[in-house]
């Protein structure tokens, strides 16, 4: 919401509503949202690469590879240029943007989280304490997943300009 917004820090009502949705999906009063947005902003966004924004030499990549059991999805599948394909390989996204220095942009970080989400409430490891998680071959890279952020100025939504 603050970067949708524009804004330069966290307000007091992002804060709430933070808290408010966090201690939703702990109850499990709330529920993270469908791949279903992540899909219809992959068909309204100008197609460019998810990593980098070029529009050249663009193919198909999985954020979770094949390689590691990540899912022949559509929800798993992203546009990527043929460098940052190639660059990537058969890493993880998050492990190969570690390796970069990068932080992912926030709508490519959902749609990861989304996945590693519905993955874990798949196999029924939802309640799993992340150090006994780290003991399972898992498709992602779990010790990986952010836990601190960059500051909300460094942060980017999406590596293009986007309206929605």
């Amino acid at each position: 919401m603050a970067l949708k917004e524009n804004s330069n820090k966290y307000s007091k009502v992002h804060h709430i509503i933070r808290a408010k949705l966090y201690r939703g999906l702990r109850t499990g009063s709330m529920n993270i949202t469908s791949l279903y947005k992540d899909e219809r902003l992959k068909m309204v966004l100008p197609q460019t690469c998810y990593y980098c924004g070029s529009d050249s030499k663009l193919s198909v990549d999985h954020l979770i590879p094949k390689f590691k059991d990540g899912p022949d999805l559509a929800d798993n599948l992203i546009w990527a240029c043929k460098s940052c394909n190639s660059s990537k390989g058969k890493k993880d996204m998050l492990e190969w943007m570690e390796g970069k220095g990068e932080f992912p942009s926030i709508l490519l970080l959902r749609r990861y989280l989304k996945i590693v989400i519905q993955f874990c409430q798949k196999n029924d490891l939802m309640g799993l304490p992340i150090a006994e998680a780290l003991e399972f071959e898992l498709p992602f890279a779990i010790k990986l997943l952010p836990h601190k952020y960059p500051k909300l100025a460094e942060l980017k939504r999406w590596v293009t300009p986007i309206n929605n």
